[in-house]
């Protein structure tokens, strides 16, 4: 039955409001973006255009720019790391305490709910050398020794992407606990009807059918972290450099009117994010394929 040219307009009329919002505030701001960067101005009221010199500055000449990256790809090996090891295996817990799950979920969910500029601020209060909240705990339990300047140069990135980690965990272990729950019973049963001991039970169940999840936690890691800014903000305001990260160089260049160089360096943070994520779901589909999950 051939549909009329009214009931066509009919029904894409349902879809124009979210069409005319996409394109608003997602669609033109990307090409906008895409076009300042190969332009030079304050975006307002002069424009200069400048082809790749943009790219070729922050990609060839901008030390400060590629610091910033080490910065992100510092705190997001930690976040890969302590943070998601951390999550997975307190997922692994909670998915067998039955009675107190629930209540486990709420607990370790009210960190990422909370906003990061709070976060930031309080754990800046409780970290700054003097009169930090932990210093004086410190000094106060005979352990004096321990105390020093954990916002400071040499502790400064470190103690960043810890408190980043300690912040972000919750929604990776929401995550992992709900991938575990989609995992059915009965293979776990045939695997210790066929002697599995709990080792190969984790390394032949669990993990290739958890890998998708993996691979999302990942990903949406990578890209969460590598675009950290208000906490990372609040926290240390950028430490000299220290502790600044790609959004927050872009945020300083947009500040100092060097809108084409920020755009610039959007679109190639943009690109490397996009590259990563793409070659860690490879990765991830090749492991599956190989122990089986996954048909060729």
């Amino acid at each position: 039955m051939k549909t009329s040219t009214a009931d066509n307009v009919k029904n894409f009329s349902f879809v124009l409001p979210a069409l005319a919002i996409f394109s608003v505030f997602y669609l033109y701001p990307f090409l906008y973006t895409f076009i300042l960067s190969f332009q030079r101005g304050d975006a307002i009221s002069s424009l200069q255009f400048v082809g790749w010199a943009n790219f070729r500055e922050v990609l060839f000449y901008d030390k400060a720019w590629w610091r910033s990256m080490y910065n992100g790809v510092y705190i997001t090996f930690w976040a890969l790391t302590f943070q998601n090891i951390l999550a997975f295996f307190l997922a692994l817990a909670v998915d067998k305490a039955t009675r107190t799950g629930n209540i486990y979920r709420v607990i370790f969910f009210i960190l990422p709910v909370l906003s990061e500029i709070i976060i930031g601020l309080l754990m800046r209060e409780i970290l700054i050398s003097e009169p930090g909240i932990l210093n004086l705990w410190l000094k106060k339990s005979g352990l004096s020794f321990l105390a020093h300047d954990w916002l400071g140069t040499n502790s400064a990135l470190l103690t960043t992407a810890l408190v980043h980690s300690w912040k972000g965990f919750g929604w990776a272990f929401v995550i992992f606990l709900a991938g575990l729950q989609t995992i059915p019973e009965q293979l776990y049963e045939a695997a210790r009807i066929d002697g599995a001991n709990w080792w190969q039970t984790f390394f032949k169940v669990t993990v290739p059918l958890l890998m998708p999840v993996i691979a999302m936690v990942i990903v949406l890691t990578v890209l969460g972290t590598m675009q950290a800014f208000a906490m990372i903000l609040a926290l240390t305001r950028g430490a000299g450099g220290l502790t600044e990260v790609p959004t927050m160089r872009i945020y300083n260049h947009l500040r100092g009117n060097q809108v084409g160089l920020a755009c610039a360096e959007g679109v190639i943070l943009g690109i490397i994010l996009i590259v990563v994520s793409r070659i860690i779901n490879s990765i991830s589909k090749e492991i599956r394929r190989r122990w089986g999950v996954l048909s060729n």
